[in-house]
């Protein structure tokens, strides 16, 4: 019986621990077409009509023998550089507040 308990214990807890380190996980996106052109910071495919450019840094993992044509998938995240804000439509500003005498 003990033994029961402790198991379904540590089976919840780690059923709790995987969802909360994939809650924090990235989304990632994937591209496949074949390579129009790249060097040390882009890596740019064809998808469908399209060019796609993608950043890449030292830490990309790329084949060592990768070349222009070659058709690959790349897997990607994307992340805000910058963010700016502007009111909704129809918000009104808030008028300062007049200070008492």
């Amino acid at each position: 019986m003990k033994n029961s308990i402790f198991f379904s214990l540590i089976v919840a807890a780690s059923l709790a621990l995987s969802s909360l380190a994939q809650a924090d996980a990235v989304k990632t996106y994937q591209v496949t077409g074949p390579i129009l052109e790249m060097n040390d910071s882009m890596i740019a495919v064809q998808k469908g009509k399209d060019r796609w450019e993608i950043a890449r840094d030292a830490s990309s993992q790329l084949p060592s023998d990768l070349k222009v044509g070659d058709k690959v998938t790349i897997t990607y995240t994307m992340t805000a550089k910058s963010v700016e804000a502007k009111p909704a439509k129809g918000a009104t500003k808030a008028a300062p507040k007049k200070e008492k005498p």
